[in-house]
């Protein structure tokens, strides 16, 4: 049993670089909400809830310095019959064809469309597209959601 967990943190150490151990001390009642938080979340243990948490942050950061290099998705709701929406949200889209780099179109229902578009570039520049397109007449909802490009172990 010794030897089978020993095997097992070699190869998280091995996965993930070197692990350093740090404690934390926290309200016993907040730590009991993020157990339960983290337990719907489908986490196996704090450390990776952790790691997360830190991530997020991080990724956070990234997008708020200019020339970051970052990803992300825009999400539009629109009502296609607006006349002319559909064409200038695809010409906004061929504009920044650098940037926007797939979309996914969907129908909703016989009126209104959800397209998502996956979005790299600096950070200012993403975000000016991203507003861009939601502040496009006739969207009735849109939101830039940012993510990480990997560097972040």
């Amino acid at each position: 049993m010794y030897l089978k967990k020993l095997a097992a943190n070699w190869f998280t150490l091995m996965a993930m670089g070197e692990l350093s151990r740090i404690g934390v001390a926290i309200d016993s009642d907040l730590l009991g909400k993020f157990d339960e938080l983290i337990n719907q979340r489908g986490y196996t243990n704090r450390s990776e809830a952790f790691r997360d948490l830190i991530r997020d942050e991080l990724v956070r950061k990234e997008w708020e310095h200019p020339d970051s290099d970052v990803v992300g998705t825009v999400t539009l709701v629109y009502d296609h019959h607006v006349r002319m929406l559909s064409d200038k949200l695809m010409d906004l889209q061929h504009e920044h064809h650098h940037n926007v780099i797939s979309t996914m179109h969907v129908h909703l229902d016989h009126d209104n469309c959800l397209e998502v578009l996956v979005v790299k570039g600096k950070a200012d520049k993403v975000r000016r597209i991203s507003d861009t397109l939601i502040s496009t007449k006739g969207v009735k909802h849109g939101r830039l959601t940012i993510a990480g490009t990997g560097e972040h172990k």
